[in-house]
């Protein structure tokens, strides 16, 4: 009888987490691939309305999770295109380079290594937790974007630079393996981000 009801629960429990990774890929929006031109915008007049149309395609990038990734919202990166915590269990620690004895340098160095898909770059870090994306709105991280206060006291040609020029955020269209890169290209990217800045820099509500 005890042997039984430990089966039925056991089936049940099956049952639960089908239905929770079903519910899941339910809800899971689809990443984009590309980016829509800058001259796709040319033809909205209204400065504002121009502005948001430019931020809510940059956001295609900012919260894809080549970003959000390294963006978390806690202590802890995340990984993959599910953007499951970071395993082997790494912690934020000092200036984001992870805790003392497992620096991101440790495993993380200058290229990727793709014997055994690990990632890397010369800055690779977290950013700053000040700078935490994921999770959030698109609305609530433009003024995280444009707060001098949370984005390393960038100027907002600062800002430009560092999305169309900066290697590390470059590293999301070239990820390699099997990880699926940020849409469009980053001199897209940088010339959507220069276009929003000189329309105004407007935030979705």
């Amino acid at each position: 009888m005890i042997a039984r009801l430990s089966i039925v629960a056991a089936l049940a429990a099956l049952a639960v987490a089908g239905a929770g990774i079903a519910a899941g890929k339910e809800a899971a929006t689809p990443m984009a691939t590309s980016l829509r031109p800058l001259s796709d915008f040319a033809g909205i007049k209204d400065r504002k309305a121009r502005s948001l149309a430019l931020f809510a395609e940059v956001g295609k990038v900012i919260q894809h999770p080549r970003c959000t990734n390294c963006h978390p919202a806690g202590q802890r990166p995340t990984q993959t295109d599910a953007m499951r915590p970071h395993m082997p269990l790494v912690v934020r620690g000092d200036g984001g380079m992870g805790a003392a004895g497992m620096r991101c340098m440790t495993c993380h160095h200058g290229e990727n290594f793709e014997p055994a898909g690990v990632p890397g770059n010369p800055k690779w870090q977290l950013a700053p937790e000040e700078m935490a994306w994921a999770g959030k709105s698109l609305g609530a991280i433009c003024a995280q974007i444009k707060d001098s206060n949370r984005n390393g006291g960038r100027s907002m040609a600062e800002l430009v630079h560092h999305m169309a020029e900066d290697e590390l955020v470059g590293w999301g269209w070239h990820p390699g393996g099997k990880r699926t890169p940020a849409p469009g290209t980053q001199a897209e990217f940088g010339a959507l981000f220069k276009a929003w800045a000189d329309s105004g820099a407007y935030c979705p509500s």
